[in-house]
């Protein structure tokens, strides 16, 4: 039986809190595409998984807190921009997927 992994919204609720920093305290570190930071509200609704964020939020939000890119990309169902940034074509694609679904469920 597999472990659940948690949400990206549980995961960054841990890190806000785990620093002890409110919303109020976190939103002027984060910003948006246009420069403006977040909302309390938006990071709300992210942390509570009714939005996933902009990448841009979601890079922003990584390195405030500090947390593994890799791992946040996947719960947020990104893909990570240095890998999306290389163009690989359609064969490249599928074969690095199964061999992530090869190395995530080995044979028994």
């Amino acid at each position: 039986m597999t472990q659940q992994s948690p949400t990206l919204g549980q995961v960054l609720a841990g890190a806000r809190k785990e620093r002890k920093l409110s919303l109020r305290e976190v939103v002027p570190h984060i910003r948006k595409e246009d420069g403006a930071p977040i909302s309390p509200q938006y990071l709300n609704d992210i942390e509570h998984d009714r939005r996933i964020p902009s990448p841009e939020v979601l890079d922003a939000l990584i390195a405030f807190y500090e947390l593994p890119a890799d791992w946040l990309h996947y719960l947020a169902g990104a893909m990570p921009p240095d890998i999306k940034a290389v163009g690989a074509s359609e064969a490249e694609v599928v074969a690095a997927f199964r061999a992530f679904r090869r190395k995530l469920d080995p044979p028994s």
